[in-house]
């Protein structure tokens, strides 16, 4: 199996995984999405130098993925080319910031070390509630908490279309791939001079095929709100809802605000 086949599996084996805890614990998906924005929001805006307080905002994360029963090996066998780029990144801190901050023995510790570690840290966390807001709801429970919070219908539309695409982007790709491979036998890659027409034609093929996508889902009574609406409506319990966004706020606030770890490290230090 080459990584194309392997991607479009992957996308496969993450749809059919999706929502699944969502389903069991019956919070509404607007509420995961307010808190996961909350959590990005103050995961940013820590200092760059600010390490250990950044580090306490990952306790959300371990007790997500403990609750909602998620992998974090998986999770970062899926998002590994993300975090691999977030690093490439940050590697640039090293040569902007040169100011030493403190000595660890003989070596100087950089402002550039700390705030690329930072970086990294945040890119990571990000990252991480990102995917575990898809693993939580689902696309469509997503859709549903973007359409309560007001995101026109028309928005909505777009990014789930945009998801379901992918795999059918990806197909194409490989059917162009060994249509090339069988004309080109022998040849490693697609020559240079193809690659023009290649993703001209891409482009045709896709528009094509989501074309006949798209209206054999209006054949089918598709009206725009019935991909995701239903999705937000399934064993939902409002009172949880409350209180699980509730709690979450009161949690990340308090771990913004107070150095967690230093006043653990305190206490049994």
């Amino acid at each position: 199996m080459n990584k194309l086949q392997q991607a479009i599996a992957m996308l496969h084996e993450v749809d059919s995984e999706a929502g699944r805890s969502g389903d069991r614990s019956r919070i509404h998906p607007a509420a995961r999405l307010f808190v996961n924005v909350l959590f990005i929001l103050l995961t940013v805006s820590f200092h760059k130098y600010n390490m250990m307080g950044l580090l306490s905002m990952g306790l959300y994360l371990l007790i997500t993925g403990i609750w909602e029963e998620l992998s974090f090996l998986k999770g970062l066998k899926r998002i590994r080319y993300i975090l691999f780029l977030i690093a490439l990144l940050g590697m640039a801190n090293l040569f902007f910031d040169r100011n030493i901050i403190f000595q660890f023995g003989s070596m100087n510790i950089t402002g550039g070390m700390i705030s690329m570690a930072t970086l990294f840290i945040k890119g990571v966390f990000t990252v991480y509630a990102a995917y575990f807001l898809l693993m939580e709801t689902g696309i469509e429970g997503s859709c549903a908490a973007l359409g309560s919070f007001g995101i026109p219908k028309g928005g909505v539309t777009v990014v789930l279309l945009t998801y379901r695409y992918l795999i059918l982007l990806l197909k194409e790709v490989q059917r162009m791939l060994q249509a090339y491979q069988l004309r080109a036998p022998g040849q490693k890659g697609i020559h240079i001079r193809a690659w023009g027409s290649f993703v001209g034609l891409l482009l045709l093929r896709t528009m094509e095929r989501g074309k006949d996508v798209y209206d054999s889902m209006l054949l089918r009574g598709y009206g725009g709100e019935g991909l995701w609406k239903e999705a937000g409506s399934r064993q939902i319990s409002s009172g949880l809802s409350v209180v699980y966004a509730a709690a979450w706020t009161l949690a990340l606030g308090a771990l913004r605000v107070f150095p967690v770890f230093q006043i653990a490290g305190s206490l049994f230090g």
